[in-house]
């Protein structure tokens, strides 16, 4: 799968769109892969505060739950309630209809340090000859 070029990426495979001030938040197609079959998400509320690096919600697949971290701090203002009930949305649109959660940010700045798609889909390259 192609990763848009419009999003910037963290290690932690999380993707993040700015849309003017708004930013929406996502895991990548590669964590999806990894995390296998999802059949739970718990996401934040809206009005929560999320920060840079911390966790803000799981995916939990058949295989394991896993932590989704913050790439930039805000506010939560909308979580996407169609993955409460059908969470294996994310195996099947991550970078699309599967958003998790969409903030306001409080640094935009903050992404400037987010790997670019080209990044990205060299340090996933790179991880995949490790193993």
């Amino acid at each position: 799968m192609a990763y848009p070029p419009q999003y910037r990426y963290t290690k932690e495979h999380e993707w993040i769109q700015v849309q003017g001030e708004l930013a929406t938040i996502g895991i990548t197609d590669y964590a999806q892969q990894e995390l296998g079959d999802v059949v739970f998400v718990e996401l934040p509320k809206a009005g929560a505060r999320i920060e840079t690096g911390k966790s803000f919600g799981t995916v939990e697949s058949v295989k394991a739950v896993s932590e989704i971290y913050a790439p930039a701090a805000g506010e939560v203002v909308e979580a996407n309630a169609a993955l409460g009930e059908a969470p294996e949305k994310i195996n099947a649109d991550p970078h699309g209809a599967a958003w998790l959660i969409k903030v306001r940010l409080a640094n935009p700045a903050e992404l400037n340090g987010l790997m670019d798609a080209a990044a990205y889909e060299a340090y996933i390259a790179a991880k995949a000859k490790e193993h």
